[in-house]
């Protein structure tokens, strides 16, 4: 009998320095290695029967240079020295395997993006009736020294290429 595996979403973190902001962005999506896909926003809902994976197993997914990565993320930048950027994704899954809720926060403090993805998620659970598990996160953060800087979460869902050529 084949097994069919359950879908996974990596979780990955990114940080940069660059002359701009842009840049810095830049240089974090390379740092979390999704920087030759473009980026689709997705809202918060994980499908059904789907693990989170943040130990860096579950490599992003295959894409070509330009393909679409469907993804729920978080970035922050800083270009002020002495300033932080902190970005965070956290989530709920329900307890019958039967999806969960992810909700992305920046700020200029780990402590701020940790309690805005806390408030949230409890608002989106108290929204429910379905019961979910414990409130899970990741989150990033660097200093703005001399040049910006950016930090990121990605959660990446799949990757969809353009179905034309030049």
């Amino acid at each position: 009998m084949n097994q069919r595996q359950s879908p996974t979403i990596p979780v990955v973190t990114g940080t940069g320095t660059g002359s701009t902001e842009l840049s810095a962005f830049d240089a974090a999506l390379r740092d979390a290695g999704v920087a030759n896909f473009n980026l689709v926003r997705l809202s918060s809902v994980v499908p059904p029967h789907t693990v989170v994976d943040t130990t860096g197993a579950t490599p992003i997914p295959d894409g070509a240079w330009g393909d679409r990565l469907y993804c729920v993320y978080a970035e922050q930048r800083a270009s002020v020295p002495g300033e932080q950027a902190w970005a965070g994704v956290g989530w709920v899954q329900r307890v019958d395997g039967a999806g969960g809720l992810f909700v992305e926060h920046e700020g200029d403090s780990e402590e701020i993006v940790t309690k805005l993805i806390d408030l949230s998620l409890a608002d989106l659970v108290a929204g429910r009736p379905e019961e979910f598990g414990p409130v899970q996160q990741v989150r990033t953060g660097v200093t703005c020294t001399e040049e910006p800087v950016c930090a990121m979460v990605v959660a990446a869902y799949e990757t969809a290429g353009w179905g034309f050529t030049r």
